[in-house]
């Protein structure tokens, strides 16, 4: 599969073309940036873990019955993925309260949360990706009504599967982020990718963080935490 021209770069992945027409390469940086883009810096060797956790964990899915976009491992920063129209609804799933919830509702941080909670954010990086309802989701249209149950119904398989998956290596999922897209038959697929990035994940015994908070809050050791959380997860290379 040939690499082509970029056609997406984002904060933390660069997009390119291939010679099919439905498949992309998904290529991970080392770039790191916070609070909508104000904190900006480098996390060395996070394009590569990333790369390697969102792997595992599409795998995983895939084995347990979640359609994604992947389709191989290429290299240490590159992954193939299918050519998806992406949903521009990002969701949310929370099992712990932290972050943005503990700001907006003055909960304690550390509080479980049964049921989970599932929200929905509009995905535009200018407008600080807004938290948004179905109600939005439809006046817009950026999803039609089963998609949007899609999502949901999506969502929540998805994190029921991922908090066993963590537990069993000592790793308690808080929270995290999934994006969706449709392919070229209209089949909703988990997109983007799932990794300490985009989930706050915190040791099971010492809840200490081992996520993107460490870069956001300025905690130190944020290479090693990184390092840490994907050995728990991935083993050796």
């Amino acid at each position: 599969m040939k690499r082509l021209e970029a056609l997406y770069e984002g904060k933390a992945k660069i997009l390119y073309a291939t010679d099919d027409p439905d498949r992309l390469v998904q290529y991970f940086k080392d770039d790191a940036s916070a609070f909508n883009g104000i904190k900006k810096g480098t996390i060395v060797d996070k394009g590569v873990i990333n790369n390697q956790f969102s792997t595992r964990i599409f795998r995983f899915l895939e084995e347990n019955g979640v359609a994604t976009h992947f389709v191989d491992h290429l290299s240490d920063r590159e992954m193939l993925v299918k050519n998806l129209k992406i949903i521009p609804v990002e969701v949310v799933l929370r099992n712990v309260a932290a972050g943005s919830l503990t700001k907006r509702l003055g909960i304690k941080e550390g509080q479980p949360l049964d049921p989970p909670i599932l929200e929905f954010y509009y995905k535009d990086d200018e407008l600080g990706d807004p938290m948004i309802n179905e109600s939005h989701v439809a006046a817009f249209g950026w999803a039609t009504a089963q998609q949007v149950e899609t999502l949901k119904a999506l969502g929540r398989k998805v994190n029921h599967l991922l908090i066993d998956f963590f537990k069993s290596r000592k790793i308690l999922l808080v929270d995290f982020k999934l994006e969706f897209g449709v392919d070229k038959d209209g089949q909703v697929l988990l997109g983007d990718e799932i990794s300490p990035d985009g989930c706050r994940l915190w040791h099971w015994d010492t809840h200490e963080k081992m996520d993107k908070d460490r870069f956001r809050f300025g905690l130190g050791s944020v290479e090693e935490k990184y390092q840490e959380v994907y050995h728990m997860v991935c083993g050796d290379p």
